[in-house]
């Protein structure tokens, strides 16, 4: 308890040397940096901004709430991380969701941990850090490591070595930014996973990656549904090849459009100059087959 009330009365100490104007830190080699960098002081909430660099853009407000309680109970466990902008201005590089239950609970003042940082060292911190800390979603780890890459120049050796991640882990995110944006939306609200996601990245045109995510959220189908019926689609895509580079005969497209509409599934056309060919109507489960086969006998 001794320990507790030594190191809250440091940390007061610290905040009235960093409002003395004579004492404006604006680098580690300025008089007093040492007493004040790396260490916890306690700053007025009022006196910190939001980071612009935060990858998480979504906060549940229920969480927050109940966080916030927790703060009023117990008080802030883990300081939150600041970098010094100007004279007793300070903005967020790591601890938004603390700061932002600490605005909710009432708090004047909150414990943090002072950098000193530009803009690119405050971007690469705060990604990193709360990519290994933060419960965030698939698509904003994905988009965090993709603004590591492009802002802070890192090939994807380099990221895994930063982020303490495998290169393939890293690639496996940053495929799913390949998909249609409706799908990146549903991983994100939790209508599809990321397997669902990774499934569906092997399907080059968007419109198709679509149609597939519809029957996943339609049917709820699992991830090893999706997985055949990418199979199925590359397997009818590849059987059609070669017929595919002829042109089908009016007709064939025809019909071929009516048939997907009228059982709505996508169906597979191959035929001859002569007119001659096959019908293939893939499906990933029991139940879709007896969909389609209800349709085809009118029932």
């Amino acid at each position: 308890m001794a320990k507790a009330t030594r190191k809250q009365a440091l940390g007061r100490g610290l905040s009235a040397l960093l409002k003395d104007p004579e004492n404006d830190i604006q680098s580690a080699s300025d008089k007093n940096a040492d007493k004040v960098v790396g260490n916890i002081v306690e700053l007025e909430l009022d006196v910190i901004e939001e980071n612009p660099f935060q990858p998480r853009s979504n906060f549940n407000d229920e969480a927050l709430q109940e966080l916030a309680t927790s703060i009023r109970e117990l008080g802030i466990i883990q300081p939150i991380t600041v970098r010094k902008l100007d004279f007793n201005k300070y903005q967020l590089v790591s601890g938004e969701r603390r700061y932002r239950a600490s605005k909710l609970a009432g708090l004047a003042t909150i414990p943090a941990y002072i950098r000193i940082a530009n803009d690119q060292e405050s971007l690469e911190m705060a990604l990193v850090e709360n990519i290994q800390r933060q419960d965030l979603d698939p698509i904003e780890i994905a988009l965090s490591y993709q603004r590591l890459i492009d802002e802070i120049q890192l090939t994807q050796e380099k990221l895994s070595d930063r982020v303490g991640k495998k290169r393939s882990t890293i690639a496996n995110y940053l495929r799913l930014l390949k998909l249609n944006p409706i799908i990146q939306t549903g991983i994100r609200d939790g209508f599809v996973s990321m397997g669902h996601g990774r499934a569906l990245v092997n399907v080059d045109n968007k419109e198709d990656q679509i149609a597939i995510y519809e029957k996943i959220v339609g049917q709820n189908l699992s991830v090893r549904d999706t997985e055949r019926i990418v199979k199925a689609f590359h397997d009818t895509s590849t059987g059609s090849g070669s017929t595919s580079k002829a042109k089908n005969p009016d007709f064939v497209v025809l019909s071929k459009k009516e048939l997907s509409d009228h059982l709505n599934s996508k169906v597979m056309v191959s035929s001859t100059e002569k007119g001659k060919g096959k019908i293939t109507i893939p499906f990933a489960s029991e139940e879709e087959l007896l969909r389609i086969k209800n349709r085809i006998l009118g029932k």
